[in-house]
């Protein structure tokens, strides 16, 4: 199979726990785009969180917020917001159980507040700073995700109560808080057809629970060693860890580096 596209997701893929990208990554990177294999970030982040990974990659085109919003070569593509409604319901919810939320819009994202220990923990464990405070940014412009910080304990009333929203748990805080359908498999089927180009001539590779249906769409879905368990079955190979040049020995496996 002649290969044409990858799709790497950021978190425990491109980067390590440490949020740094290996040498051995950017260089397998590197040797794809000389060969002119096109790669593209997939990844639950907006992109004012990983500008600078994608920038020190030479990359400018990714799926973002798992799957909303699009970008190919810098220009938008697709976008797909959450509905104003949902998100109030979101909130009114939230504010039941002091449950800070993140908005994010496609210029930036704003939380509901100040500060928060599970909002300052997260952050923290991403090397990220906080983000800055605006309770009223979701009437501001389209929101195409939303990080709900909550423990296990309150879980299961959100998706009762919120049935148009998907909930992707990724840490002990926060999940993942996207328009019921979506995922990083629908922004890449936007990106594919905007390109012409099948999904069989596509491989991603990721590690964790919304990369499901990332991997089972693509013609090679790779799931990295470090990968979460229940990601396995979705995947046609798995690789290495991601410190033991998992990127670059999954695309040695399918012939996309000597």
């Amino acid at each position: 199979m002649e290969y044409q596209i990858v799709f790497l997701d950021i978190d425990g893929t491109l980067i390590n726990e440490e949020k740094v990208i290996p040498p051995d990554t950017l260089e397998a990177i590197q040797e794809l785009q000389r060969n002119k294999i096109e790669v593209v970030l997939a990844t639950g982040r907006a992109h004012y969180y990983f500008d600078e990974l994608a920038k020190q990659c030479g990359i400018d085109s990714y799926v973002s917020c798992n799957g909303a919003y699009v970008v190919y070569q810098g220009t938008t593509i697709y976008d797909r917001p959450i509905p104003t409604k949902t998100l109030d319901q979101l909130q009114q919810i939230a504010a039941q159980h002091d449950h800070p939320i993140l908005f994010q819009g496609s210029t930036a994202g704003f939380s509901t507040h100040k500060e928060h220990p599970y909002l300052d923990w997260t952050f923290q464990q991403l090397k990220l700073d906080s983000p800055d405070h605006n309770a009223d940014f979701a009437h501001s412009e389209n929101i195409y995700q939303a990080l709900l910080f909550t423990p296990d304990a309150h879980e299961q009333q959100y998706r009762e109560e919120l049935p148009a929203l998907s909930f992707i748990r990724w840490h002990e805080y926060c999940m993942d808080v996207f328009a019921k359908g979506g995922s990083k498999a629908l922004g890449i089927e936007a990106l594919l057809s905007h390109i012409g180009l099948a999904p069989s001539k596509a491989v991603a590779f990721g590690d964790g629970l919304n990369d499901k249906e990332m991997l089972s769409y693509v013609g090679m879905g790779i799931a990295m060693g470090n990968a979460h368990e229940a990601l396995l079955p979705h995947a046609n190979y798995v690789t290495r860890h991601v410190d033991d040049g998992g990127i670059s020995h999954g695309l040695r496996h399918i012939g996309l580096m000597k």
